[in-house]
């Protein structure tokens, strides 16, 4: 249900496929007419305003706008980095978005990288019976069990960043769900809320019925039949010192994750120090234009944040901001929301909308509406998605229109 990108949108399974994913948007394409207003094939090099103020993409031959909504996302072409030797290997190396129709049956699986993607490509080997399965992380990420309750629980940090009261929910983990596999747990020096965590059970008990490995270390040099690798203890930086390991090794699979994709389609300015993304309004509204909304393109981290709720609520916002002149902030105002965020997380590990939690999130939504009066009879509009008769009156009045 939290990946629903629509109220329509239904799935029968909790990890749908790409084949209903594409269904789905299909629909609401043609239910909304957006095959008229849909133009592909066309790469996008420069957004910037006429003399009257209206939005210009690439030039005037594609018409002109009042807003823009970036929605490029931060996933982009798969990221392959190359390691020392990797050309002599014997085996198959695919990158972990490659992986559909593979098989590792009776295969030893390396699986390089320690995010989500590695997470999926760990259990993707189990489900193909690999013979063997050791997962190289250069980096260390903490693991939550996929439970809504202990979810929702370990998002309500409203304050948005690591605590002096972190180390509860970090030891009550390391307790009762690392339990026997602690030495793969993040050290104390890598908090809870410094980086996304990732979402699982199936991994541990992979590792504990001796299916898979998880080791934490950096790759030195890839050989015809294996990989050696610099095995670390959990608290040793990436680099540092630890004991050399070859893993041996029939097929690779890199989750390296993926390259983010730019947004320097947009006006040189929004990119200024110290306001460049993520340091924007909400986030995602550079403070020089709020009539551009970056919905999901500046995130880097957080936690319970994967959802729908933010996402219609940004859109909406942006809608109010183009709609109600009063209603919209000015780039002073932005600006000092920014500085006010900066304050309140100066303690933060990371910069300070580097990484925040839902609840942090929906309550940046509550403030920006209830600090300006004018947004008051958008409230339910925004967070709700529920337009008001006060708001349809209000239009009649500014258009000349007759109340009855």
């Amino acid at each position: 249900m939290m990946y629903r990108f629509h109220p329509s949108v239904t799935w029968e399974d909790e990890y749908p496929k790409q084949g209903k994913i594409v269904k789905e948007i299909r629909k609401l394409w043609h239910r909304y007419g957006l095959e008229h207003k849909t133009k592909f094939h066309t790469k996008v090099t420069k957004v910037y305003k006429d003399e009257e103020g209206l939005w210009i993409v690439n030039d005037p031959s594609n018409g002109r706008f009042h807003g823009v909504l970036p929605a490029i996302g931060t996933c982009g072409a798969p990221y392959m980095p190359h390691f020392r030797g990797q050309e002599n290997f014997n085996g198959e190396i695919v990158h972990s978005s490659e992986l559909d129709g593979k098989i590792a049956q009776g295969k030893k699986v390396v699986v390089i990288g320690g995010g989500a993607s590695a997470i999926e490509a760990l259990e993707w080997a189990a489900d193909t019976d690999a013979n063997g399965i050791k997962l190289l992380a250069r980096s260390e990420k903490w693991i939550i069990p996929r439970n809504i309750f202990i979810d929702t629980i370990l998002s309500c940090n409203i304050f948005g960043y690591e605590t002096s009261f972190s180390w509860i929910p970090e030891t009550i983990l390391r307790w009762f769900f690392y339990r026997d596999l602690k030495e793969i747990s993040p050290s104390t020096d890598h908090g809870l809320y410094t980086d996304t965590p990732m979402v699982d059970n199936e991994t541990f008990r992979l590792i504990r019925s001796g299916k898979a490995e998880w080791l934490r270390g950096d790759i030195i040099e890839v050989l015809e039949n294996s990989v050696v690798f610099n095995h670390r203890r959990s608290g040793v930086p990436q680099g540092g010192s630890g004991q050399p390991k070859v893993v041996e090794a029939d097929f690779i699979v890199m989750a390296t994750g993926y390259e983010r994709p730019s947004l320097s389609f947009l006006p040189k300015e929004v990119f200024a120090a110290p306001y460049a993304p993520p340091s924007w309004y909400l986030q995602v509204f550079p403070t020089q234009h709020p009539s551009i909304c970056c919905n999901n393109c500046t995130y880097i981290s957080g936690i319970g944040s994967v959802g729908n709720w933010h996402i219609g609520m940004y859109t909406r916002l942006l809608l109010v901001f183009l709609l109600d002149p009063l209603a919209t902030p000015n780039t002073w105002w932005m600006q000092r929301w920014v500085d006010l965020i900066s304050i309140l997380k100066s303690k933060a590990p990371t910069a300070a909308l580097d990484f925040f939690t839902y609840p942090e999130l929906i309550s940046w939504f509550i403030f920006a509406v209830a600090i300006n009066p004018f947004r008051w009879k958008w409230a339910f509009f925004v967070l709700f998605g529920l337009q008001l008769s006060s708001i349809e009156q209000d239009e009649k009045l500014s258009n000349g229109g007759v109340l009855t």
